[in-house]
């Protein structure tokens, strides 16, 4: 497993293969660094089957758009759920096959209602996206998110996983590149709060709109098409 960064968004993009038939996936890859990507995944002799969106994002465009142009044959993956554009749709219990591999699709909604995290047991982790976070979690004031849904996802499903699943995100804004389900039940600020409490902070964080929203959102609802 290969895991990248988007320094502008600070978005972290993952690249899992098969080792025997060397089929792969990327998660939440960018349009900005989605040459890098193809790149890798040539080097690498990988055969790239899907790229897999968490989420439609509103910090960055995707990169599926791009790398479809680079491997024609790969499907880009999105929640039904989401509204958006996908070659494949997937809901809660389905799986994404690559090779010998495959990652559970676990419905996350809360910091949108398409937000979805990829489970793979075999290897004990799970990409979260921007549902949950290091230490933190996604907002919930836009995009239709709602505090409570949030807070759900993560306490019945992430948080039900084994202490020691990692847990890889979709950012970071201090370097971090990954925790456990153990570490965030015990340490993160927002979660080891009750679900009222935790609604009041989502509710009082007043941030300022992601920077790329007015680009991202309309571009991401359409697969990466700009």
């Amino acid at each position: 497993m290969l895991q990248m960064i988007e320094f502008a968004s600070s978005t972290y993009t993952y690249i899992l293969g098969c080792a025997a038939t060397r089929k792969a996936v990327i998660i939440d890859p960018v349009l900005e660094t989605a040459h890098r990507d193809a790149q890798i995944i040539r080097e690498l002799d990988l055969d790239l089957l899907y790229g897999l969106n968490t989420h439609v994002h509103a910090d960055h465009v995707t990169g599926t758009a791009v790398l479809k142009t680079a491997f024609p044959s790969m499907k880009s993956v999105l929640a039904a759920s989401s509204g958006g554009k996908a070659d494949l749709h997937v809901k809660e219990g389905d799986k994404i096959k690559f090779g010998h591999e495959h990652l559970d699709v676990l419905a996350t909604p809360g910091h949108t209602d398409g937000c979805i995290s990829y489970v793979s047991n075999a290897h004990r982790m799970v990409f979260t996206g921007d549902s949950l976070l290091i230490r933190g979690c996604g907002r919930t004031d836009f995009q239709q998110g709602n505090p409570r849904t949030l807070y759900r996802s993560i306490s019945d499903k992430i948080f039900t996983l084994p202490d020691d699943y990692i847990v890889y995100v979709g950012h970071n804004y201090e370097g971090i590149l990954q925790s456990s389900v153990g570490e965030e039940k015990k340490y993160n600020p927002r979660l080891t709060k009750s679900e009222d409490e935790f609604v009041k902070i989502m509710k009082e964080l007043n941030l300022d709109y992601p920077k790329q929203i007015e680009r991202a959102l309309p571009a991401n609802l359409k697969d990466g098409e700009i």
